[in-house]
């Protein structure tokens, strides 16, 4: 199935983490953080101003992006988890 995200909206997959080890003991799942970095992949086409004319958005398909730990709100797409949040969510482009 494929998504396009409306007006100022992203899709955003998690990127995984390497497993997090505190002092040799090994966190379990359920205690461990979600990842805050992600990697954008579709886009919206922009927000509609008062007059009718889209702003583009500064996010692009293919980019690494850094978020908030509670942006966005996940969603399941054949069975695969996703984010799906505004543009001004996003914090960060990572090169």
């Amino acid at each position: 199935m494929k998504a396009r995200p409306l007006h100022d909206r992203i899709l955003v997959r998690r990127l995984e983490e390497a497993e997090q080890k505190i002092g040799g003991i090994i966190i379990p799942d359920t205690a461990k953080e979600k990842p805050q970095q992600g990697k954008v992949v579709a886009v919206g086409n922009g927000k509609v101003k008062d007059d009718g004319t889209r702003i583009a958005l500064d996010v692009k398909e293919g980019d690494t992006i850094l978020f908030g730990k509670y942006s966005g709100q996940e969603i399941k797409l054949d069975g695969e988890e996703f984010l799906i949040m505004r543009e001004e969510e996003v914090l960060a482009i990572l090169d």
